[in-house]
């Protein structure tokens, strides 16, 4: 049996990253072999990758492209081995952010976003994508209170991560059976027991 694949999405401060080893943790307790990973990263090439997007500038099509260069690898290397063999797969962002931060955020023709979808990953979409919202000022506030260096996403003007969080919402809208949206203003206890209630139905 295929193992199932799920994504963590939202703009940042949203704090979904502090949701996915909860949620991998859950999945263990019910005998399931979970991999967790991120984007962009994942794999040795990944990171460097990741390090190189986060920190350095660069054309918005570059940007684009090292993207999408980053999930060719991690999905080869890692994602579909493992749910090939029938194990889990836990993943912190996957193309639904490019659409968000390169199409939303920097303003790329999705068209362009849609190529590079099909051509990397024409068959294979998360079963499950966990979509945490909540205002942007409310955001902005976690963000700033942040006690390390913030990357170069991190530090765009709030209007950028209005769009993104636009893209998310607009995206969420039309997948409602792939997407769930959370009300990241909530307590972490209580997006728990949504996370819980959502996942038994998969």
């Amino acid at each position: 049996m295929s193992g199932k694949f799920i994504t963590f999405e939202g703009i940042d401060g949203a704090g979904k990253s502090s949701h996915v080893d909860w949620l991998a943790e859950l999945l263990r307790q019910r005998g399931l072999v979970v991999n967790v990973t991120r984007e962009p990263g994942g794999t040795a090439l990944g990171e460097k990758l990741r390090d190189i997007l986060l920190n350095e500038e660069m054309h918005l099509e570059t940007e684009t492209l090292l993207m999408f260069a980053a999930r060719r690898e991690h999905l080869a290397k890692l994602i579909e081995p493992a749910l090939q063999r029938g194990e889990w797969v836990v993943c912190d962002r996957f193309t639904d952010a490019t659409f968000a931060y390169q199409g939303g955020g920097r303003g790329l023709d999705r068209s362009k976003l849609q190529q590079l979808e099909h051509w990397v990953h024409a068959d294979r979409q998360p079963d499950l994508t966990l979509l945490f919202d909540l205002p942007l000022d409310v955001a902005r506030e976690r963000i700033a209170l942040a006690s390390r260096v913030l990357d170069r996403f991190e530090q765009e003007r709030a209007d950028f991560h209005e769009r993104v969080r636009q893209v998310y919402l607009d995206r969420a809208r039309h997948n409602p059976s792939r997407i769930q949206i959370i009300d990241a203003q909530r307590s972490i206890s209580d997006i728990q027991v949504t996370l819980e209630k959502i996942i038994s139905s998969i």
